[in-house]
């Protein structure tokens, strides 16, 4: 009887696990594509002369990046880079509880992007050229596409952690 109920709860932890790492893509996914979209909002009313279509410079020829096929397929790779973004986090970073970790991941993500990253972007000026509003406006949501990767990552892990434990204590109880 004791040995059904372990390989229960090692299921049951293996299914857990697995909705924690799924639930880290779909929050990568949605944040990187609703914080992508608010950039390309931001653009749209001038606060930022970054358009989400730079992001299909590097691989793509023609004049329908430009168009709205090009900016919806922008921030559909957004949102898979977004992906790649929460998989980083949640492998090296989700044991940490504080939103702090998530504006400095955001601000890591930023630094990545426009000192790491130009080059492959051409239409993407160096961070030296671009206007304050430029600046401040893009470095605003990575920090909150960070902050909103950080603390759900780190929410789903640490509830996952906590409802682990109290299976261990009701095994105990029996």
């Amino acid at each position: 009887m004791i040995i059904l109920s372990q390989r229960k709860l090692e299921e049951q932890t293996r299914e857990k696990s697995l909705s924690v790492v799924t639930s880290s893509a779909i929050t990568g996914f949605f944040g990187g594509a609703f914080w992508g979209t608010l950039g390309f909002l931001a653009n749209v009313f001038h606060f930022t002369d970054i358009h989400p279509n730079v992001i299909l410079e590097p691989w793509s020829l023609g004049d329908w990046k430009t168009g709205w096929i090009g900016t919806t397929l922008s921030i559909f790779f957004l949102g898979l880079f977004g992906i790649v973004a929460a998989y980083i986090y949640y492998f090296t970073l989700k044991k940490f509880e504080n939103f702090w970790v998530g504006i400095f991941y955001g601000l890591a993500l930023f630094l990545f992007v426009f000192f790491i990253l130009n080059p492959l972007f051409p239409s993407l000026n160096p961070i030296t050229e671009l206007t304050k509003n430029t600046i401040i406006t893009t470095l605003c949501l990575f920090v909150l596409f960070g902050v909103f990767i950080g603390y759900s990552i780190s929410y789903d892990y640490h509830e996952m952690l906590r409802e682990k434990g109290q299976a261990m204590e009701g095994k105990g109880e029996e």
